[in-house]
């Protein structure tokens, strides 16, 4: 892994989600990064995200295939236009337009989770990303995105 975390470039007013906000205590606070051509991220889920005993929550794995995915887009534009030769002070933010998430296998619980990415479209105001959820080696999800530029109107509201 490469430089920071996506989600750690974000701004403070837009780093309060739940998934993967830093400026959110309560959060998972995922941290997804480079690795090559596509993004990694890792996540040692808690007692608490128990969907029966021994097993991760399935609420749980879509969370955080989504935040995962809207790091990627973001990471993913961020890219794109910096070999277009445009400067960004800060990466674009993207929202979800689109989620399927197939489940594949039972997520055990006790040990880490790892998240990697694939960028399949990159497009101005959309990302298609494709994620794989796996414990152990072992692919327990996988999460298909279509992430698209966050709207002017959500970066207005306040906090």
């Amino acid at each position: 892994m490469q430089g920071i975390a996506f989600q750690d470039a974000y701004p403070d007013d837009l780093s309060h989600c739940y998934g993967c906000g830093r400026n959110n205590e309560q959060g998972h606070q995922l941290k997804s990064y480079w690795r090559g051509e596509q993004t990694i991220a890792h996540f040692m889920p808690k007692s608490f995200h128990t969907a029966i005993p021994g097993f991760v929550y399935g609420g749980l794995i879509a969370s955080l295939i989504d935040c995962h995915g809207t790091g990627s887009a973001s990471a993913a534009a961020q890219r794109a236009l910096e070999q277009a030769g445009e400067q960004l002070d800060e990466p674009p933010r993207f929202v979800t337009a689109a989620l399927n998430i197939d489940y594949l296998a039972p997520t055990p619980m006790g040990v880490e989770l790892e998240l990697i990415g694939e960028i399949k479209e990159v497009k101005p105001r959309k990302v298609v990303v494709e994620i794989a959820l796996s414990a152990a080696g072992k692919l327990c999800a996988r999460g298909h995105m279509v992430a698209v530029k966050m709207p002017e109107t959500m970066a207005a509201v306040p906090a």
